[in-house]
């Protein structure tokens, strides 16, 4: 587990600037909300689109070359980045990074419930976000200062992206020691782990996949103009700004765990449904807020929300699909997270252009309300009569 809460930090050590440093490169580059939306969906519709044949590598080929790509691999992209001089560089500097970073979250999710009782696959999920969600505080926090003192968003791109190359070569090397982890394992890996399902039951999968998938995108579509509404609404610096966003997946060091031993410990399906009913509020909310302090107030609370969700999720996914075919589909959830909100964002940017945050916000938190009500309701008729090896 420490390798791949370690991994799951390097691999989003690029990812985690883009945001925050948004404003800097709005700036530079004279983007408009729509454009600067484009540069964001470059990178998620791309990584969405890479975790289909990553997810059906992983199945042959294992977590190690994976993290290896997924890591070393992100960061030189990262580099390239941080070299890029046009708006087109930019654009394709990300779209590698997303190509590389693909196949790391089937991978590492269908290694970690591979060697993990069910019972305690949630509790372990939990952990290993703690690596991708301090990612998203530390780096930020990290890049504000750097790029203040050097007055460009790409130094903290060159600066931070060589120690990752370092370090995706390191954990490959270690992760070679540990022979459970180097290739792709049989079920059961370890003694006493009950037999995964033999079939999938799209009756209550499917309902639950939508919710979250809803639920996160909706939100993140919302949250990729976090940095830039704080500079245009709150009137903060570029500097600030990219300091606070570190703050909503800051909770993510307790709320992660939290969230799995919630779903390990309740089931996860009513800890997703609970989780999707308050983010709709919560969203509209975030986005009627008349002072900077309560917006941070709640961005905490979102950020809770949102790190709830994740873990609950994969642990549902992971419980209630045949060991074989894990990565594959854990490969089609996370694309499908990516395809929508890579989607979304400039639809969204195009709707701040015209309407204002305030439209957006309302926009995105109607529409995880409406859903979240929706499935819920099909996961509670249909929870009951779909097979007794459906795992809650």
């Amino acid at each position: 587990m420490p390798l791949f809460i370690i991994a799951h930090f390097g691999h989003h050590v690029v990812g985690a600037m883009l945001n925050p440093l948004m404003p800097l490169i709005r700036d530079e580059l004279s983007l408009n909300y729509t454009q600067a939306g484009v540069v964001i969906s470059a990178f998620s519709i791309t990584s969405g689109i890479a975790q289909l044949p990553a997810g059906w590598l992983a199945d042959r080929f294992g977590a190690r070359l994976m993290v290896l790509i997924s890591v070393s691999g992100v960061a030189v992209a990262g580099l390239l980045v941080g070299l890029s001089q046009t708006y087109l560089q930019l654009i394709a500097g990300l779209v590698l990074v997303a190509i590389l970073g693909g196949g790391y979250h089937p991978s590492s999710a269908t290694a970690i419930s591979t060697i993990i009782p069910p019972e305690r696959r949630g509790r372990a999920l939990g952990l290993h976000l703690i690596g991708g969600s301090s990612s998203f505080w530390v780096v930020p926090l990290l890049a504000a200062p750097v790029a203040a003192a050097s007055g460009t968003w790409r130094t903290p791109y060159v600066s931070f992206t060589v120690p990752v190359i370092i370090l995706g070569i390191a954990l490959y090397i270690l992760m070679g020691r540990q022979s459970h982890i180097t290739v792709r394992l049989p079920e059961p890996a370890i003694k006493n782990v009950p037999p995964s399902p033999d079939r999938i039951h799209w009756v209550t999968l499917a309902p639950f996949i939508i919710m979250t998938v809803a639920t996160g995108t909706f939100a993140q579509s919302v949250a990729a103009y976090y940095s830039l509404y704080m500079v245009d609404h709150y009137g903060l610096s570029a500097p600030t700004a990219a300091s606070l966003t570190a703050i909503s997946p800051m909770v993510g060091a307790f709320a992660a765990p939290l969230g799995g031993y919630l779903a390990d410990r309740y089931g996860s399906k009513r800890v997703m449904v609970v989780t999707s009913l308050v983010a709709g509020p919560l969203l509209f909310t975030l986005g009627n807020m008349p002072t900077i302090v309560l917006f941070v107030v709640l961005l905490l609370l979102m950020g809770f929300v949102n790190m709830t969700r994740m873990p609950t999720s994969e642990s549902y996914i992971v419980n209630n699909i045949p060991a074989h075919r894990r990565s594959s589909i854990l490969g089609i959830y996370f694309f499908a997270g990516a395809e929508v909100s890579g989607l979304l964002t400039p639809l969204m940017g195009r709707v701040i252009d015209t309407r204002g945050f305030s439209t957006a916000f309302t926009i995105a938190s109607s529409t995880i309300a409406a859903v979240a009500v929706i499935c819920s309701l099909i996961l509670w008729r249909f929870g009951k009569s779909s097979g007794t090896q459906v795992q809650d």
